[in-house]
């Protein structure tokens, strides 16, 4: 299950959330310091780990 990363928009928290990819569209995690639900979703770096060198 992948894991996506959220950011409070009226705390600033930083957190992340594990969800299926087909509930990503309509998921609203609320935020776990304060518990609103105005959290915006925070792109995340994705990096391939391949087992061949360049």
């Amino acid at each position: 299950m992948p894991t996506y990363r959220y950011r409070c928009e009226k705390c600033g928290e930083m957190f992340e959330h594990a969800e299926h990819l087909a509930e990503h569209e309509n998921a609203h995690p609320a935020c776990p310091k304060c518990g609103s639900e105005k959290v915006l979703h925070t792109p995340t770096l994705f990096v391939p780990k391949t087992s061949r060198k360049s």
